[in-house]
């Protein structure tokens, strides 16, 4: 009978070091792609940053807008008139506001009917 040979934990290491390398490798890869801070995560990051950019753009362009109103409100008298009438609907002494109906829609996909 043969006598059973105990291990030798350096046969055992040598023998699956590149396994274990390799899996470890391989799990180091999945967590810098599917983790919390890995590659898809930096990708949406980066889309909403974009995002949030083009967001500042158009409330800037607003913002710049609406101070050119207020500065034309503040010094241009014509301009607070043209206010006064188209908003408020507002006219001079003696002067007569004719309202009217806005055009209905005409339906061109529909029959018209007699």
């Amino acid at each position: 009978m043969r006598k059973a040979k105990a291990q030798d934990p350096q046969s055992f290491w040598s023998r699956h070091a590149l396994k274990i390398l390799g899996l470890a490798v391989l799990l180091l890869a999945i967590h810098d792609v599917f983790g919390s801070h890995g590659l898809l995560a930096m990708r949406h990051t980066q889309s909403q940053i974009q995002q949030l950019r083009g967001e500042i753009d158009r409330l800037n362009q607003e913002n710049n807008n609406l101070n050119k109103q207020v500065q034309s409100l503040r010094t241009d008298p014509k301009a607070v008139e043209r206010i006064a009438r188209e908003e408020m609907g507002l006219a001079r002494p003696g002067e007569m506001i004719f309202k009217l109906p806005d055009q209905p829609q005409e339906n061109h996909g529909a029959a018209k009917k007699p």
